[in-house]
């Protein structure tokens, strides 16, 4: 037995034993919809059902790129304006295809592609994040079409995100994702920053965050660049995620969850170097507090229950 199958199989007994799709994932690193194709072809075909199907690779080593490859180079970054690193990742993540830098930089030159413009930085611009994972994490809501809404977070630190796809912008599915949030992100949540929806004011969502011990920390109004990471996060979906799906898909959640798992684990993200945030919060786990740690921390006293009007809350708080 190989060391691929061996793994899939630990994966499926892990499952077996423990019920809980949402633990599997945490503990090796894959996603809900990975789990649930080995776990079928596990009950249809045993171990047999774990091994890889045979897939003749799109080139040799030492093979040059065909013409539908450069194709497919150029109108990425002719149609979406993708940079060299950016389209590597995207024939990777869409068509298996694993290309070096350096072979992608060649195709371009050789169609006399003009490199792309970056916006010129200002000399005292300083990137502002936060110290560790779990310090704080932003969250927003997106429409994407009529009766869909993106409800996204985002780690400050690491920039992990969990996404989840609903109908409405309702408090009762703002307690949903709060949960899923918790059980998916690999490290316990400290402070939750938002804009002032009325979905995040609710006041059982803020005394879900006091339950579980997270600090609600709402941006005053007019200042969206303060949730600057979840904003541009929600665009990065928009242009590289829905422009290529079928939105009334049956598996539409399940591709957004694919999506998350690649966006995690596999993404290069420029804040990092070029690093996944996967990648960047192992840099960081000996320094991250546990979940003890942080309701330790935790001033129940200091918590308060928020108005969605600024003006009305800033009274409020004076008053305190």
């Amino acid at each position: 037995m190989n060391r691929e199958i061996q793994q899939r199989l630990h994966w499926v007994n892990l499952y077996a034993q423990t019920r809980d799709a949402g633990f599997v994932f945490r503990r090796c690193g894959i996603s809900r919809p990975t789990l649930r194709k080995w776990w079928q072809r596990y009950q249809e075909h045993g171990i047999d059902g774990l091994k890889s199907q045979s897939k003749r690779p799109f080139r040799s080593p030492h093979a040059k790129v065909s013409d539908a490859h450069e194709q497919m180079i150029l109108a990425l970054q002719t149609q979406r304006n993708l940079g060299a690193r950016r389209i590597q990742s995207e024939l990777l993540r869409q068509h298996e295809l694993s290309l070096g830098l350096a072979t992608i930089h060649k195709v371009l030159k050789r169609h006399e592609v003009k490199p792309l413009i970056k916006q010129r930085k200002k000399s005292d611009f300083i990137r502002y994040t936060r110290p560790l994972p779990g310090d704080r994490v932003q969250m927003d809501t997106c429409k994407i079409a009529p009766n869909l809404y993106q409800y996204t977070s985002i780690d400050d630190c690491t920039r992990y995100r969990v996404l989840r796809l609903y109908s409405r912008r309702t408090a009762s599915n703002t307690l949903d994702f709060i949960e899923c949030v918790v059980d998916e992100m690999p490290f316990p949540i400290q402070r939750v920053q938002t804009d002032r929806g009325l979905e995040f004011f609710a006041i059982k969502v803020q005394e879900k965050l006091m339950e579980k011990g997270i600090k609600f920390r709402p941006n005053r109004p007019g200042s969206p660049h303060l949730n600057g990471k979840v904003e541009r996060s929600q665009k990065t979906d928009k242009t590289e995620f829905y422009s290529m799906i079928d939105l009334s898909a049956e598996d539409l959640e399940d591709q957004l969850a694919e999506w998350q798992h690649y966006y995690n684990w596999h993404r290069p993200h420029s804040a990092h170097h070029g690093k996944s945030p996967m990648e960047k919060y192992f840099e960081l786990a000996d320094q991250t507090p546990y979940s003890d740690e942080v309701i330790k921390n935790y001033n129940a006293s200091s918590e308060r229950l928020q108005e969605a009007n600024y003006k009305v809350d800033l009274a409020l708080r004076k008053l305190k």
